[in-house]
């Protein structure tokens, strides 16, 4: 199997045409989805690595949580701002 898409150019055919044949040939043969898909692969998180975001997300939400109640916390500064919570 081919992995370059190759095209050549017709006698008196505009660099434009040429370029536009090149285009569509290379959306068709899907090696620009491939390389796209491999580029943006992400790994499974695994069990650990999941239940640890989520505690991690638990702990910040019981913290900003507590901040609302002390009043070191109001909705508009929630909204417009992102606030740097440091957890010990």
């Amino acid at each position: 199997m081919n992995n370059l898409v190759e095209v050549k150019r017709k006698d008196g055919e505009s660099f434009e045409s040429l370029l536009r044949r090149f285009s569509k040939k290379t959306l068709q043969s899907g090696k620009l989805l491939q390389a796209k898909k491999i580029k943006y692969y992400q790994k499974p998180k695994t069990k650990r690595e999941k239940r640890e975001s989520a505690q991690r997300r638990e702990k910040i939400k019981k913290y900003r949580d507590y901040l609302k109640k002390i009043g070191k916390l109001d909705d508009l500064t929630e909204k417009n701002k992102k606030v740097k919570i440091k957890i010990r």
